[in-house]
């Protein structure tokens, strides 16, 4: 039912920055959370950051002071800025969304790539 598409992956040198987006079809303000997740090839999916109705929110220790998300409920979207890259960051990055606590939906994924 709910609908979620991811962009502004793409390929940055160590040290720089990338801003995911996330757009969702439905009302995001009145969701319990969005989150963002991420696979690296040959590893398991793993918890990223994730944002709350309201407004709390929870980031992986890998990630924390480099990464930040946010949304934007005019646009139904939620954001992923992504600080200070480093080469383990290369992976997949999943947008999700958990309307209630009995749901949880999933984007397709955007590639992030770190390498110099």
């Amino acid at each position: 039912q709910v609908q979620l598409v991811e962009s502004g992956g793409g390929l940055v040198q160590p040290g720089g920055s990338l801003r995911l987006a996330c757009a969702a079809s439905g009302s995001i303000s009145s969701f319990n959370a969005m989150g963002w997740y991420r696979q690296a090839p040959g590893k398991q999916r793993e918890f990223v950051a994730d944002l709350a109705r309201s407004y709390s929110t929870n980031y992986a220790e890998s990630v924390k002071g480099r990464f930040t998300i946010s949304r934007d409920n005019a646009k139904n979207t939620v954001y992923l800025q992504m600080n200070s890259l480093k080469p383990e960051d290369t992976a997949i990055y999943y947008c999700s969304a958990m309307p209630d606590f009995l749901q949880t939906y999933w984007g397709q994924g955007t590639q992030v790539t770190v390498s110099s």
